[in-house]
């Protein structure tokens, strides 16, 4: 049997129909110490061989070996890649059909099927030590016969590791966690010893991948939520009404949740919305024992002004932030009014804004919205506005802006659709570089539901929340039977966004800021090249700089 194999670079998104022939080669590659070189290997046989089609044994070789994995790329359905509308940039396809996006072990230890006519990728991961020796080292990938131990196929390449590290993240990259969804897949109940420890593998994997905020549940998130309706309850403070809107707070789970967070990486600590979405006419759900017994106590039946309200928030702010203070993490928080205001509600949102202030100080509030007025108003200091709203922020000079994403990546800005080339979803990193952005906002690291979490969804089915958003706007990363969460080719794209960030401010650091804007030339979050070259190129500039 015949078997082709080749080595490319892991902005190539290869579906089952691809020829190899259509995907350009890369077989050198350079790496920093301490980042993850992640690269592929493509293969395929159009011989009716079906004897020659499972356990098919690889080997890894050379030097680096012992440093490397393996995954198979597999494919998912996604049946809305698009949306349909105009200028929403360019995308891989637009058809409904089976996309390459899950990164999972392989199926069988060390070994590979070899379906006849379909082209498959693995996915090598390279991470070293980092007192590992600088130098050139080959790699190799052998796949052998399981009939007669033959080789079948061979790929080689080289790996430049340069004696240099790049800096910390400076980004403050959030992307909203969900623990109710991983309750729900894994049917357990919120905070038992399951549901902590399937917590900690998706922290683990987000902060791996340069998630370093947190959305900390101190009640239930109320995002995505229809009115009326509610998400399961994942509240990490205990609260007790013991007198006439007196209460008393237990912050048990919550310094649990913190000790875990920190242990696993995270940085930062988002605190959630305190009012209804779109609106903020109303408040999460929060529940709050009652002459010895839990209730709703406020929820979509609460108006978010109310006195009751207020007198709650007067004593729950302060509490959570002396919690904090024992960390000496309360420079380390931000908060929330409500997500998405449009400009008919900036005035109610602006008296909801000032109640918050008035408990938080100046500790930084920020919402995802896209309406100038409420930064040229006054009403928001930390606007989040779409990047493709943000050019009149931009203009503005608002300081330490922060940006987000979300639906179809209408405008051509970058994405994370599964139907978007690789390189769409990376350029990010270049253009939060050029535009010293402080901080990403993303609304679904593990959103398993559908719109307005009327229904829990299996998101290896429904990648689009049941045509709530295109599909790969939910989630970055897919359960596993285990509890460790099994990452996406988007996932890694970011990750390689957040490291050309970090190799960006290594180079500036040396030659400049201007030669450093030189270097990514003319783009915006609007306009930006497309060809995997860019990106690629950018990187081997900064390498060889570092040789």
């Amino acid at each position: 049997m015949t078997v082709q194999m080749k080595m490319v670079s892991s902005l190539e998104k290869c579906f089952y129909d691809d020829l190899l022939e259509s995907k350009k080669e890369k077989n050198k590659f350079v790496m920093f110490k301490n980042e993850r070189l992640s690269f592929q290997v493509i293969y395929r046989t159009d011989d009716p061989a079906p004897n020659m089609k499972r356990w098919n044994p690889i080997k890894l070789g050379g030097a680096l070996k012992k440093y490397a994995t393996v995954r198979l790329v597999s494919n998912v359905l996604n049946m809305y890649p698009t949306t349909g509308e105009g200028g929403d940039g360019v995308f891989e396809r637009k058809e409904p059909g089976a996309y390459p996006d899950l990164l999972r072990p392989l199926i069988y230890p060390d070994a590979v099927s070899i379906p006849h006519a379909q082209t498959l990728s693995l996915w090598v991961d390279i991470e070293l030590p980092e007192d590992f020796k600088a130098g050139t080292y080959d790699v190799s990938l052998t796949m052998i016969s399981q009939m007669d131990n033959s080789e079948l196929a061979s790929v080689s390449g080289e790996v430049t590791v340069i004696d240099a590290l790049l800096p910390p993240q400076k980004l403050i990259h959030t992307e909203w966690f969900y623990t109710d969804s991983i309750a729900n897949y894994y049917h357990t109940r919120a905070f038992s010893e399951k549901h902590w420890k399937y917590i900690e593998s998706f922290l683990r994997t987000a902060t791996k991948n340069g998630v370093n905020m947190i959305l900390t549940p101190l009640v239930t998130p109320e995002l995505d939520t229809y009115v009326g309706g509610e998400r399961m309850t994942t509240q990490l403070v205990d609260i007790e009404l013991v007198g006439k809107d007196k209460y008393k707070f237990g912050f048990d789970k919550l310094r649990r949740w913190i000790d875990l967070c920190l242990d696993c990486g995270v940085e930062y600590f988002e605190i959630p919305h305190m009012f209804s979405q779109w609106g903020a006419t109303a408040t999460p759900k929060i529940i709050v024992k009652v002459n010895g017994r839990s209730k709703k106590y406020f929820g979509w039946h609460t108006d978010s002004m109310s006195r009751e309200y207020e007198a709650f928030l007067s004593q729950f702010y302060p509490a959570v932030i002396d919690v904090f203070k024992e960390y000496k993490l309360d420079k380390k928080l931000f908060f929330h009014v409500s997500d998405e205001p449009h400009a008919e509600h900036l005035e109610h949102y602006k008296r909801c804004k000032e109640l918050i202030e008035k408990y938080v100080g100046d500790r930084p509030i920020i919402d995802a919205l896209s309406s100038f007025d409420f930064y040229s108003k006054g009403v928001l200091k930390k606007p989040v506005p779409k990047t493709q709203f943000a050019s009149d922020f931009i203009e503005a000079g608002v300081e330490n802006l922060w940006v987000y994403y979300c639906g179809n990546g209408a405008g051509g800005v970058s994405g994370r659709n599964m139907s978007m080339p690789l390189s769409r979803t990376r350029v990010l990193g270049v253009q939060l570089y050029k535009y010293n952005i402080e901080g990403f906002l993303h609304w679904g690291y593990n959103f398993y539901n559908s719109a307005h979490s009327r229904s829990i969804l299996d998101p290896y089915g429904y990648a689009d929340g049941s045509y709530f958003t295109t599909s790969g706007d939910c989630f970055l990363v897919y359960p596993s039977p285990d509890g460790k969460p099994y990452e996406s080719l988007r996932l890694n794209a970011l990750r390689e966004a957040m490291d050309d960030m970090r190799a960006l401010s290594l180079y500036e650091e040396r030659f400049g800021r201007e030669a450093t804007l030189e270097l990514i030339g003319d783009i915006d979050f609007i306009s930006y090249p497309t060809d995997p070259d860019y990106l690629l190129n950018i990187r081997e500039v900064i390498a060889k700089a570092f040789m």
